[in-house]
């Protein structure tokens, strides 16, 4: 599902016109980026939680070449599926 396929399902489950639904969808999309650059969690129960973390500095090899390359720290998004998401995905 890509994002014009969620906004089309989201305007036909809550009864909004896609307008409508895509400012929503853009601003779910813009407060998850906001807290998530904050070094926040986002725990929606029973969906799941959206967290940050920090992988560290790393040596890696160029695989065409062999030859060593330096991997920057840098901060990655996690998501854990909450109870609700897991029991619906296992039906």
């Amino acid at each position: 599902m890509n994002k014009n396929e969620l906004v089309a399902a989201v305007a036909e489950k809550s009864k909004l016109s896609k307008q409508d639904a895509t400012t929503a969808v853009d601003s779910l999309f813009d407060v998850l980026q906001e807290a998530m650059a904050k070094g926040d969690d986002v725990r929606l129960v029973g969906f799941g939680t959206f967290s940050v973390s920090r992988r560290e500095a790393s040596k890696g090899r160029n695989p065409s070449t062999g030859a060593e390359v330096d991997i920057p720290a840098r901060n990655v998004a996690r998501f854990s599926p909450g109870k609700g998401l897991k029991d619906a995905l296992n039906k």
